[in-house]
């Protein structure tokens, strides 16, 4: 018995000298998270290596998505337009305000081909109950289609009442789809649509597990949330499906996020969106690009936006350079709302940079941890930009989860990326970049009536913090990278 456990361990250990060469040499990490793996690899030598399998194993980039089809639609005609317009200066653009961040679009339009539609018209929500009371609104009259994508359904009182309308509408023949995330929705299963599906509607689980509690692609999550309705009305921001999310759990109390309504022709690309995601995790029921999911938009508003997805399959971290871009850019104030904060070394340079440089930077985080390790290290990096400046303020009405960030009443972005490795580099992301004065001034005012509900977090609180916290964040700032 004692020889068996001997093979065993030498055996692991062996595993673990491979697998950290291959962590340096073949699998190209940055050198944080390589060295935050090793540790773990080597500290915790058994379990390390299975927790590495789980967690720790880059996705494969190549055929991750199928993107036949998508010309059909003219969307990569129009980016490759857009592209060479904004280079020779011949772009057309509608409003000083879109115009002045010329450079930012033509990032995402090479770094994401984030095509730019100027035509939007934008309702915000701040709160759980309006959002899906209008959700649900929109779906009662929708006439052809509706797609719903959540990293989190819960079937409780909002999910079923959400399913009930589904149900309705695919038996007046409307086609309803459903998209939810294995892991986001732990214990949801296809049968729980049962009745959806009688009626014709199509439910589909992004990256499953393949054994019950046994899924080698855990660690890359779906966080997307998008909602379609007719191709011609689309939701795009933080809120999840369930009663916590209208602020029903005593564990949160309130919850406060933001999500858009939109109409115009951002429907076009955060449609793609849907598709690539549905064809990718549907094995027989692929959509195809048609103009029934393409509709041609009457003009709604003047609002410039640009859809940008992020995700491991992708070269770059596309909303990160965009939340760069923007931190680059400001002149007067930064505004930053986030759940959880904890950003690489190039994210915190540039805000404390801005700090120094006389920007005003404001970031709220919550008091209500949802994921101890994570909120520590939120506590540990808001606390260690103090020194240049930033005013830092701990929301204490609930539970803040909205993920947004506001330059100088001018340009903004809302979405479900959060200011983390996680999202940047493991999660599949969605923001909406807004280029308006109007719209972003009402997200500053937002911001800043959020303030009347936070303690401030002083550069003198910081410092007489406990042993016991400035044990924790030590701990949580150790394991960050791979949170």
């Amino acid at each position: 018995m004692t020889q068996a456990i001997t093979i065993v361990t030498a055996t692991i250990f062996i595993l673990n000298i491979f697998l950290a060469i291959a962590l340096i040499f073949l699998e190209r990490r940055d050198a944080t998270s390589t060295w935050a793996w090793l540790m773990v690899l080597f500290f915790i030598p058994v379990f390390g290596f299975f927790i590495y399998l789980l967690f720790g194993r880059q996705l494969r980039k190549r055929h991750m998505f199928r993107w036949e089809g998508r010309n059909r639609i003219g969307i990569e005609k129009l980016v490759d337009y857009q592209t060479e317009a904004i280079e020779d200066g011949t772009f057309e653009f509608n409003l000083d305000d879109t115009a002045h961040y010329r450079d930012m679009i033509y990032l995402h339009l090479r770094n994401n081909h984030a095509l730019l539609t100027q035509d939007n018209d934008v309702e915000i929500f701040n709160d759980g109950a309006a959002k899906f009371e209008a959700l649900l609104a929109d779906m009662e009259q929708a006439k052809d289609h509706i797609h719903i994508q959540y990293y989190i359904y819960r079937m409780d009182d909002l999910g079923r009442r959400i399913l009930d309308v589904l149900v309705k509408k695919a038996k007046q023949g409307v086609k309803v789809r459903v998209l939810y995330d294995d892991m986001g929705s732990r214990g949801l299963r296809k049968r729980h649509f049962r009745e959806l599906i009688q009626a014709g509607g199509e439910v589909e689980a992004f990256f499953p597990a393949l054994l019950p509690l046994i899924n080698p692609r855990m660690n890359y999550r779906n966080h997307r949330k998008i909602s379609i309705v007719d191709g011609r009305i689309g939701y795009i921001g933080g809120f999840n499906v369930g009663d916590e999310y209208l602020g029903l759990k005593k564990k949160f109390g309130y919850w406060r996020d933001t999500h858009l309504r939109i109409e115009g022709s951002a429907l076009h690309p955060l449609q793609t969106r849907f598709i690539l995601d549905w064809n990718q995790a549907s094995a027989s029921h692929d959509i195809e690009y048609s103009d029934r999911y393409f509709p041609a938009i009457p003009r709604k508003g003047n609002v410039g936006i640009q859809i940008v997805s992020s995700g491991p399959d992708a070269d770059w971290e596309q909303i990160k350079d965009g939340y760069l871009k923007m931190i680059n850019l400001a002149k007067k104030y930064i505004y930053i709302q986030t759940p959880y904060f904890i950003p690489d070394a190039s994210f915190l340079d540039s805000l404390r940079i801005a700090c120094l440089s006389g920007i005003d930077v404001r970031i709220m985080i919550p008091n209500k941890p949802d994921h101890m390790f994570v909120y520590w290290a939120t506590y540990s990096n808001v606390g260690s930009l103090l020194r240049a400046g930033a005013k830092v303020y701990i929301y204490e009405n609930g539970f803040i989860h909205a993920k947004m960030i506001v330059v100088d009443d001018e340009l903004s972005t809302v979405g479900t990326a959060n200011i983390d490795v996680r999202s940047f580099k493991l999660n599949f992301e969605v923001n909406a970049f807004i280029y308006d004065r109007e719209e972003s001034h009402e997200l500053a005012e937002l911001f800043e009536q959020d303030m009347r509900l936070c303690t401030e977090l002083t550069t003198e609180v910081y410092r007489s913090r406990s042993t016991a916290i400035k044990v924790k964040e030590s701990l949580s700032r150790l394991v960050s990278p791979i949170l």
